[in-house]
Formats: C-alpha cells, structure tokens, sequence
C-alpha cells in the first residue's frame, strides 16, 4: 500500500472543483485512492516526458491528476489536478 499525499496545489485545485461539482471530485480523490492500493500504481497511468518526465499522469474524465511516485518511500504525490487542457501548463 502507498500513501498518497496532495500538494498544496492539488489541495487548492480540488477545493475550488468542489465548489463547481462535488461529484467530479470526489470520484477523483476516489480513483487516486484506489490508485493508491495497487502494489504498483505504474500499472495504470501513463508515464510523462520532456519537461514532466519522471512524473505519471492518470486520467478522470476530462481530468488529468500528475503525481510522482517515491519508490524508496512508498509515497504517490498528486502535484497537480486540473482540466486536459490546463493541467500540463
């Protein structure tokens, strides 16, 4: 089991996607949970590059949760959540 740790970004970002729809929300936080139980979260994702390499993206809807994932600690941190078309920015 890994713990999953949001960054103060992804904090914030999920906070005010609360405000607009709680159920988008929360099936994000549900689906990064579940994420979280795998022996490894790499089976689902999909590894990022150039100037996010080294970091996992993985896809709710039209949202995009980018976390990095500490081997050595067991730890997934979601670092940024936000709509396809923000979220690399």
């Amino acid at each position: 089991m890994w713990n999953l740790i949001y960054s103060d970004v992804a904090l914030k970002q999920l906070k005010k996607l609360n405000k607009k729809n709680p159920q988008l929300a929360d099936r994000i936080m549900d689906y990064l949970d579940e994420i979280a139980l795998l022996d490894d979260p790499r089976t689902r994702g999909k590894a990022l590059t150039a100037n996010l390499a080294g970091r996992w993206r993985y896809r709710i809807e039209d949202f995009r949760a980018v976390c990095e994932i500490k081997n050595d600690e067991l730890v997934i941190t979601a670092l940024n959540i936000a709509h396809r078309s923000e979220v690399y920015k």
